[in-house]
């Protein structure tokens, strides 16, 4: 199965924000191969630029990152589509177009208010009792 997985699950995770331990179980699940990981090439850029002042390694993890997940990069016509959407997150907007191009079957966010029309949203709790919990 493909999964989106938003920008904040990863920030979770290398913050140590409040659901950091379901966003290892996620990251790992991936990297075990249970699922195929799907990522915009921008969230990339703002984990570097939103952890780079608190994480002392942040390169390793953007390494692993890269080397686990399918990244894919925004279009001029995926970006013009992010516009026209009626949502004023231009980044959950690309998002939503970027995981609805790679064909994702999910997106995982911890954003109770990603928009989303048409891909099921997920949270990383509900996603791990959902396909995780007893594999």
């Amino acid at each position: 199965m493909k999964i989106f997985i938003d920008t904040n699950i990863f920030l979770d995770l290398i913050l140590k924000r409040e659901r950091y331990k379901e966003a290892m179980v996620v990251l790992n699940s991936i990297e075990e191969g249970l699922f195929e990981g799907c990522v915009l090439d921008v969230s990339l850029l703002n984990i570097d630029y939103i952890a780079k002042k608190q994480v002392k390694d942040i390169k390793k993890f953007l390494r692993l990152l890269n080397s686990l997940f399918i990244v894919a990069g925004a279009t001029n016509k995926m970006i013009k589509l992010a516009l026209d959407l009626q949502n004023k997150d231009l980044e959950d907007n690309l998002q939503y177009i970027c995981a609805r191009e790679m064909g994702a079957e999910y997106i995982v966010t911890n954003d109770n208010s990603f928009f989303s029309p048409d891909i099921e949203v997920i949270n990383s709790v509900d996603f791990i009792r959902k396909y995780i919990d007893g594999v």
